[in-house]
């Protein structure tokens, strides 16, 4: 398909962690840079491209949006949430530097964190955000001053701007408080909540879900990245009417005090069965191989691939799309390039 024909589309990715600006990593590179609409080089730091030799141009998105998670309440985020009264900004720092223009430097100067006297701990970039929202008043401007300055390929989002605290029932009926505790809990979580229960979202936040083309959830810690944002009040519903193609992106490994010995269909319908709704079209699953040695380092803290079921999950009304999706380094991630090529052919994209 010639550059002018191409499809363009209207993206939004949901969730939070290092999974979701992973995957905004590979989205960015179908962005328009700034200055030059309609083309995009893309740079040799994207993996496959020969150094010094951008790739073809591949501008299939016309607008990307990200609607991040911001109920974290550890570390520096944690501690300017308390002392600032102000939503934590770790997640959001993560995403800013997955959509700017120069990555490298920024990733370095947004992750230096101070090592003595009264700012022990802190990120820069939480600072910076911190320092905006204190200029310009609110949170959500902050957010979008922060991407301007950064020239960041796309807008974001926090989930709600309420002051929103994650509380989970636990299997042995306990309630757990705070993004922390829960994640620190042996427990099985039951049921996720979100206090205050009726914490919504910013009207830029639906307006995109409704006008998208594609709509990502994951990857990401599935109870505190992924599942959280459904909580907002009104998110699910507008996932459910939306006319773009939805897709959940599992994670690869099973993960600690959070999804221990569940399938791929497990996860899929904790999602829906949180959400009330019907959010998702198609699901995202590895069936690539793992090195022996990296399982091994993984199955040292009770951990294991996700299960591909197949057929539970299509028994949910879920379409399965399976592929070698990994991306083996001193940590497993997903191949950003792959996953972000993967979810956009599915939204009717040509990547020719």
């Amino acid at each position: 398909m010639a550059g002018s024909d191409r499809k363009q589309l209207k993206v939004v990715a949901i969730g939070g962690g290092t999974g979701l600006s992973t995957l905004l990593r590979g989205l960015k590179h179908f962005v328009a840079a700034p200055g030059a609409p309609g083309a995009l080089e893309r740079r040799s730091s994207f993996r496959g491209s020969p150094p010094g030799q951008p790739a073809q141009s591949a501008s299939l998105i016309r607008e990307l949006s990200a609607v991040v998670t911001v109920t974290d309440d550890g570390g520096s985020s944690g501690r300017l949430r308390e002392d600032l009264n102000m939503l934590p900004p770790g997640d959001i720092r993560n995403c800013m530097v997955a959509l700017s223009e120069d990555e490298h430097l920024l990733s370095q100067l947004f992750k230096h964190r101070f090592s003595h006297g009264g700012l022990q701990g802190h990120n820069f970039g939480n600072l910076f955000l911190a320092a905006l929202t204190e200029i310009s008043g609110d949170f959500a401007q902050a957010v979008q001053t922060s991407s301007q300055i950064l020239a960041t390929r796309g807008r974001i989002y926090p989930s709600t701007t309420e002051n929103a605290t994650l509380a989970a029932q636990m299997d042995d009926g306990t309630i757990v408080r705070g993004e922390t505790r829960i994640s620190a809990s042996k427990r099985t979580i039951v049921e996720l909540m979100l206090e205050p229960a009726n914490a919504g979202p910013l009207p830029q936040t639906i307006e995109a879900i409704a006008g998208a083309d594609l709509i990502t959830l994951g990857p990401g810690s599935l109870y505190t990245s992924v599942i959280c944002n459904l909580l907002v009040k009104g998110v699910p519903e507008a996932m459910a009417r939306a006319a773009g193609t939805r897709v959940y992106v599992c994670n690869l490994m099973t993960q600690a005090n959070e999804s221990l010995g569940l399938t791929a269909s497990q996860h899929v319908e904790k999602i829906l069965n949180h959400a009330g709704e019907k959010i998702l079209d198609y699901a995202l699953i590895n069936t690539g191989p793992i090195q022996s040695i990296t399982l091994e380092q993984y199955a040292r803290e009770g951990q294991a691939p996700i299960e591909a079921d197949l057929s539970r999950i299509r028994a949910l009304g879920v379409e399965p799309i399976v592929g070698n999706f990994v991306h083996e380094g001193d940590v497993l991630r997903h191949d950003y390039e792959i996953v972000a090529a993967r979810v956009l052919e599915l939204a009717g994209a040509s990547l020719n």
